[in-house]
Order: structure tokens, then sequence, then C-alpha cells
């Protein structure tokens, strides 16, 4: 496999620009969830990021890596003294840590550890997004159709003498609008009673997941099992607004869900708001259905606040959205919501396209959607490999689609695409390498616009803010248990360009954040 000193040396001749930054570590479940569906990041589109004029790699060098000089830093100690102080604060293990830093089209000023296998957490998204990029192209899209039996018809009473099919393409974003709207098409269409709906999840194979399995949260929406119909993430929105006259906080379902109820307990205060509302759930299976215990104190003068959690599986959540909606569009539902196999010859009533590829990327990276990395991979698998897709043909498909790009891997292990895993591995060295093929990729921008903006979006517009860094770097973090990584593009001041890979495993990993923030700092300032 040629080193990532090799892939740089090879590209010393190519005008470049942009700055290019990874540190590779830990992902959390907190950032794992998507901002619409969770207290969490901010729900901002952010910016498409500008990575700065074009500039020749033959032009006047930054100032020199002074501790490293004559070469290479392959031990912490031979960092700056500032980076140094900052790696003695975190008392971490060097072996615990893989470190790679380079100008872009340069070799590495940095390279510790670089071929050590290591779990990325959430910045396996990058893996995943670049992978989907490459093999489906930024304009690719998913179609869910609304399909009319042959032989059935719309009677003048919009009657339909049998079911409707719905046939499911893995769209990784179908809204509570979306769904929406696809019923009312349907409805302007003339369609007022059905024999209930077919589903056809067929293009994955079986997919679902306990949601329990991974750190016993079920309810939470970073759990959420990937379904080739899935609507809203499979979550339910407790809406929380304070009843003033009474005292009290008011809690509404949205979307309210046949068998769903909230068992409301916040407790309220007067007082000044002392920070975002902290909340807890609890949920019974009761024989009515399941409730949803909500307990805490909060003050009245917080204002609104939502929580998104997960109570029913994918295929029951979207079978009970469909039954409500159409009822509340004055529709009529004369079966039941299952599976099964759509007519290829059928009439197809209403087709529903989903938002590009490359938009839905910014949603995955910038605010480390899990669900939706895990509904990517399948994707790849559907269009490259024969069969129903699964996390495993997924897999394959990105070693295909890397294979050809030049990018071989042999030490990268993908469960599900979306970092959320406890085997998953890769290098800093490889992950390097692909991030230097992604920034001389044509898929660059949309690739690059994907991630969090230094101090103004995503998962870290709260850090960077005051140390010149803002608006300069395009990361993806990730946060585990014991793991902890940051990932993505920086620009330095002087115009130049720089790439970094940092990954911490260790019980401690959480402490590596101090250094990784003054690492980025620093090649900003460069």
């Amino acid at each position: 496999m040629p080193s990532f000193s090799l892939v740089l040396r090879t590209a010393r001749t190519i005008s470049l620009t942009g700055t290019l930054i990874l540190v590779a570590g830990c992902g959390t479940p907190r950032e794992a969830m998507t901002p619409t569906l969770d207290s969490g990041p901010a729900t901002a589109a952010g910016q498409v990021g500008q990575v700065g004029p074009t500039s020749r790699l033959d032009t006047v060098a930054p100032p020199a890596l002074t501790a490293v000089a004559g070469g290479t830093a392959t031990h912490f100690s031979q960092l700056p003294a500032d980076l140094q102080e900052a790696w003695r604060r975190s008392r971490l293990p060097e072996s615990a840590v893989s470190v790679v830093v380079a100008e872009v089209g340069q070799p590495p000023m940095v390279s510790i550890n670089p071929e050590q296998p290591r779990n990325p957490a959430s910045v396996m998204k990058l893996v995943t997004t670049y992978a989907a990029l490459e093999g489906l192209g930024p304009g690719y899209t998913w179609k869910t159709d609304l399909v009319l039996p042959p032989g059935a018809r719309v009677a003048s009473d919009g009657t339909v003498n049998g079911p409707i099919h719905i046939r499911a393409g893995g769209d990784p974003d179908i809204r509570i609008e979306d769904a929406w709207q696809m019923l009312r098409e349907l409805r302007l269409r003339g369609v007022r009673s059905v024999q209930g709906f077919v589903i056809d999840r067929s293009r994955y194979g079986a997919i679902g997941i306990d949601t329990n399995e991974f750190d016993g949260a079920g309810d939470r929406v970073y759990n959420a099992s990937p379904d080739a119909m899935m609507v809203g993430f499979g979550a339910v929105r407790l809406l929380y607004y304070p009843d003033l006259a009474a005292g009290r906080w008011k809690a509404v379902l949205d979307p309210v869900l046949p068998g769903v109820r909230v068992e409301n307990k916040v407790r309220a205060t007067q007082g000044a708001c002392p920070g975002a509302p902290a909340i807890r759930t609890r949920q019974r299976n009761e024989p009515t259905g399941i409730n949803i215990e909500v307990t805490g104190t909060v003050a009245l003068s917080c204002g609104d606040f939502t929580a998104y959690r997960l109570a029913l599986t994918q295929p029951q959540h979207t079978a009970a959205v469909l039954q409500q909606m159409w009822r509340d569009l004055g529709g009529t539902l004369n079966g039941p919501i299952i599976d099964g196999p759509a007519p290829a010859n059928g009439q197809v009533l209403v087709s529903h396209t989903s938002r590009t590829l490359a938009e839905q990327i910014r949603t995955v990276n910038k605010f480390s959607n899990n669900v939706m990395a895990r509904m990517m991979l399948l994707a790849l698998g559907a269009e490259h490999m024969p069969g129903m897709a699964t996390p495993e043909s997924g897999a394959a498909a990105l070693r295909r689609v890397f294979a050809d790009q030049g990018l071989d891997f042999p030490e990268l292990r993908i469960e599900n695409g979306s970092g959320l895993s406890r085997d998953g591995r890769i290098s800093a060295n490889s992950l390097a390498r692909m991030l230097h093929a992604a920034y001389l990729s044509p898929r660059m921008p949309e690739f690059v616009a994907s991630m969090a903006i230094a101090g103004e979006d995503g998962t870290v517009r709260r850090r960077w803010r005051n140390d010149g860094a803002a608006g300069r770097a395009h990361l993806k973090t990730g946060t585990l248990r014991d793991v902890s990584a940051l990932a993505g593009y920086v620009r330095g001041a002087s115009g130049r360009h720089y790439l970094l890979v940092s990954m911490a495993n260790d019980s401690q990993a959480f402490n590596l954040r101090t250094f990784n923030d003054q690492l980025v700092a620093w090649l900003a300032g460069r």
C-alpha cells in the first residue's frame, strides 16, 4: 500500500485550494443525534465553506514547524511547546493516539502511530459520505412511489377497490411534511377510500436493529434503526410550552399517534432560566399502548423546548403516521397497513423525489446523523451489489468504490457506516489518504461543504470561536466511550492548506479534546 507521504509527493505540482485537516478519535451519542430530533446541535443550515484562492505549492512556504524543521515529528515531544503542553495535560499514553499533520501536497509534518487501526467513532461518516459521493454522485436521489395495482381503479366517489402500494426507495430523509404531501397528492387525485396500504421494503434486506443493543438507550434517536420506508427518522417530538397562568408545563406529542401517550411529570419553577432544560424520559409498554413518562424540573422562563424520542419500531411508526395523516386528510382506510411487493406494472399515482445526496450529507456530517449514514451505506450496496442491500453489501460496495479511486485500506472495518460501533477500525494514515483524495476530487466542494464549520454551525459551532480558527476549519467530530476524534479541512492565515489526522482510543480519550482544539487553532494561524 502506498504511504501517505508518497501520495502527497506525487501531487506536489498540482495547483490546490484549501487546507486539509483530519483528526480521528471518538464520536458521542449526543452528536450522533440529528439536531431536528433531540436537544443538541443547532439546526442552522450552515454555509458552504470557501477554502480560499488557488495557490501553487512552490510559493513561499509558511513558517516552519519549529520542533521538526528538519523532518517529520514522530513523537509529541517534537511538537511546538504550546502543543506539547496541551498534550501533557491530556495525560494520555502516546501509544493510544495517532496523529498525522501535513500541508496538502507535502510530506507529513507530524506522523505519530499513523498505521495503527483505531475506532474513529463518528468520523467514520466521512468514509461513508465520500464513498457515496463517488459511488452514487452528488445529484443522486431516492424515489418513493404510490402505486395503483393492475385491475384496480379509482371510482367516481374516490373509492379504490384494492390497496395502494408504496414502493419504498430507502430515502434517508422522508420528513413528516413529505409524507403528508404524498398523501395529500393522493387525495388531490380523487382518492378517498382505500383497502389499506402495502409497503414494499424489498430494496433492502433484513436491516432492522435492536435499538437497545448499543448502549441500552433504545428510545434515543441516535440509536434509530434503518428502514426502507422511514418517516421522520421514526421519532416523535415532545413539545413543551409554558402555561404561565396555571404555572405549569403543557406537553404535546407530535405527530399524534394511536397507542402512544405522554405522562407529563415535568415540574415548573419560577425565576431565571439556568440553561438548556434537562428532562428524563422512561417508556412503559402498557395494555393500551406505549406510555412515555417525562420528569424533570424546568423554569417557566426557559420558554418552549422539545425532545425527540423513539417510541415504536420503524414499521410501526410509519404505519401509525400514515394512518393518522390519511384520516386527518379526510381519507378512509378500510384495510391494514402491511408489507408486501409492489406490482411492477402498476400505475404510479404519486412519486416523491428526495433531496439530493449532496444536500443530505450536510445533515449527516454537520449534525452527525447516524441513521442517515446507515441508509447511505445501504444505498451503495443497492446500486453496486446484487440482491437486497445489507450493511455487508454496502461495505463491499464501499471498498469497490474506493478501489476505483486507488484507495485500498486492508485494516478498514466498517460495520454500519455511521461510526456508532465498538468494532469500526481505520488507521490515521488511511483517513489522511482518503481526505487527500477527496480534496483532489471533483466532488471536493460538496464534501467540504458537508462538514461543520468551526465556531459557526453543526457539532463545532461552540468551539474555536475566539482563537482565530472560526470559519477557517471544516470538521467532523466523533465521540464514544473510550474514543475521541476530529476530522476535516483548515485554511491557514497564510492561505496554505493543511491535513491533520488525530485519533485516541483510551479510557481517558476525551482528554484529547484540548490538544485537538489547540492543534486546529495553531494550523489556522499558520
